[in-house]
């Protein structure tokens, strides 16, 4: 009976009847992955990180039972190039996810400009691996491009299955939110209304045409003109970003436009679980990207004061409630052996958010700037920690440049996919030195952008301890004798509001981590060289920078008629998850 079952389970197809496959997320070599992105969250912020003010219990857990890098870097400190570089290895300017002029993000869902058709993410990579992919959260990489349904930019067109989240980002209009009971249900009957009228104008004009009525053209103008004032009516009154960019969807489908924020973190969980649920016999990958603690910090409110710093530390403990939730659907499903979880940030902390004297960023501990800055520490380095029980050490720290464009090539690596040959990847497989097989990073130098401007570069000397930092650009702060850009609410690239640095500045970030105090030739006596090698370096990294169309400042202008809408233009009002 042994040998017959044993037979049996053999045949692939039978097996599949006789419900006895063994699962490749318990047995097979491919490990499942679960990726968590944080939206703008600093690294001062978590425990693990030195905050003792904080509570982030289940990142901590993280760090205890993985390695945790103390030296990862975001290619870019904006959400929209820092996340293009994060799915596919590569420096946002390669993909043309850049911009030279104010806005370095995709504004709104109305702008065609996306994540080129053309570009390989790790999702694309997995799927031919025979992963299951799912992404739950938010995309900002675009979803239109001609019309308000193509979708020509969904996450489904860059290797993933399945989609349940925001096309876009979090807006200060989305949240708090007005009630919408009233609206919803005007919204259907005033459709119905304009449907009846549209019908009768209809109706009486094929009577007027065909001689069956008498009535004059004037009423029949008036009644067309009656549902045109009556479409634009509407229409304008609803000019927020909150209807037309605070949308979730599932799919291709809007469930909610507008989203009510406070409650769609708890949906994304659940649909995160019930993802897990569904592929644990694996191999699968889920990106789960948070729309925490992005402003305007959508709060249930359960989680209302019970941190010590406010709004923002209320949303950010909320997460880490969601993150737990998250990681014990993992150990519950018997997954947790099988499957490498990474954990980071897209960026580093807001510190222009504010409401008044109200802080309402996070912060980037010991390190200088925030986000949109291009180069120094605070706008760039971010969280990164890595779990997989029984191939990566538990409690282990690393102090070596990584960069978030390594989960592209560590995934290949993991997973036995092979790296596209065709293009450059600028990420390093991070297997070797998370296992302790190398104690040196991949990275010999890193190059930090703002925008399509480099602002400044790193390099690690292999033979050294030291990470020499060149700054070529800095952002002038506003206003004066502080250390944020409190006037413009992001630093500028280029311009008057940016200083060019001849000679540039140096740190060593091994020696001052805060960049506190530049070094000159007679500080250090490796000056001269320092500066040579890396602008030697910088030279040999633009000839591999093919130009190409810039996504974010040609593309990025909104357009009403790529709005997406749930209904019928411009009556897009629903929320199809209330009863869920």
């Amino acid at each position: 009976m042994m040998k017959l079952r044993s037979l049996f389970t053999s045949l692939p197809w039978l097996c599949v009847l006789l419900n006895t496959c063994p699962s490749q997320g318990v047995t097979g070599k491919k490990p499942n992955v679960v990726l968590i992105m944080v939206d703008d969250l600093g690294i001062g912020d978590l425990g693990c990180y030195g905050n003792d003010t904080m509570r982030t219990p289940h990142v901590d857990r993280l760090a205890r039972e993985g390695v945790r890098l103390t030296q990862h870097i975001s290619a870019a400190s904006m959400c929209t190039p820092s996340r293009s570089a994060f799915l596919t290895g590569r420096y946002p300017i390669r993909s043309g996810m850049v911009s030279n002029k104010i806005s370095r993000v995709i504004r709104s869902l109305g702008a065609s400009a996306g994540l080129p058709p053309n570009e390989t993410t790790f999702a694309a990579l997995l799927k031919k691996q025979g992963y299951s992919t799912g992404l739950i959260g938010k995309w900002h990489q675009g979803l239109n491009c001609q019309s308000r349904s193509d979708h020509c930019h969904h996450p489904y067109n860059y290797g993933f299955d399945y989609f349940y989240g925001m096309p876009s980002t979090l807006e200060d209009s989305c949240w708090p939110d007005p009630s919408r009971n009233m609206e919803l249900a005007i919204s259907s009957r005033l459709w119905l209304c304009v449907q009846l009228v549209a019908l009768a104008a209809l109706t009486v004009t094929l009577g007027k045409l065909s001689r069956w009525i008498a009535v004059s053209w004037s009423l029949i103008l008036s009644m067309i003109l009656f549902v045109f004032l009556l479409g634009y009516f509407w229409f304008s009154s609803y000019t927020s970003q909150l209807y037309w960019d605070c949308l979730l969807l599932r799919e291709h489908e809007i469930t909610e436009q507008p989203m009510k924020a406070e409650r769609a973190g708890s949906i994304m969980v659940r649909e995160a679980v019930s993802f897990l649920e569904r592929h644990r016999q694996g191999p699968f990958l889920l990106l789960f990207c948070f729309l925490h603690v992005h402003i305007p910090l959508p709060t249930a409110d359960a989680f209302m004061g019970v941190s010590k710093h406010g709004l923002y530390g209320d949303n950010l403990q909320e997460m880490d409630t969601m993150l737990g939730k998250i990681l014990d659907a993992i150990d519950n499903l018997g997954l947790k052996n099988h499957t490498l979880v990474y954990f980071t940030s897209d960026h580093g902390g807001h510190l222009e958010a504010r409401r008044g004297h109200i802080q309402l960023g996070g912060s980037n501990g010991i390190y200088k700037g925030g986000k949109g800055m291009g180069g120094w520490e605070g706008g760039i380095r971010v969280p990164g920690l890595i779990r997989w029980p029984g191939k990566l050490p538990a409690g282990k720290v690393i102090d070596e440049p990584t960069s978030l464009m390594d989960v592209f090539p560590t995934l290949a690596a993991a997973s036995g996919g092979t790296l596209p040959q065709d293009r450059v990847i600028d990420g390093r497989n991070l297997l070797p030195l998370l296992r302790g097989d190398v104690q040196h990073s991949g990275h010999e130098f890193l190059f930090h952008y703002c925008g399509p401007y480099l602002h400044a570069a790193r390099w690690h000397p292999k033979d050294s301890k030291a990470v020499w930092k060149v700054h070529y650009v800095t952002p002038v702060f506003q206003p004066p004798g502080s250390q944020a850009c409190y006037v413009t609410t992001y630093c500028r690239c280029s311009g008057e509001l940016v200083t060019y640095h001849d000679p540039p500045l140096l740190f060593d970030l091994s020696r001052d981590p805060s960049e506190s105090s530049p070094l000159t030739q007679d500080t250090e006596p490796l000056y001269d060289f320092a500066i040579k090698t890396v602008a030697d370096a910088l030279e040999e990294h633009k000839k591999t920078i093919v130009p190409v169309r810039q996504q974010l400042s040609e593309l990025n202008y909104d357009s009403v008629w790529l709005r997406p809408c749930c209904g019928v233009f411009p009556f897009c009002l629903c929320d199809k998850e209330e009863n869920s």
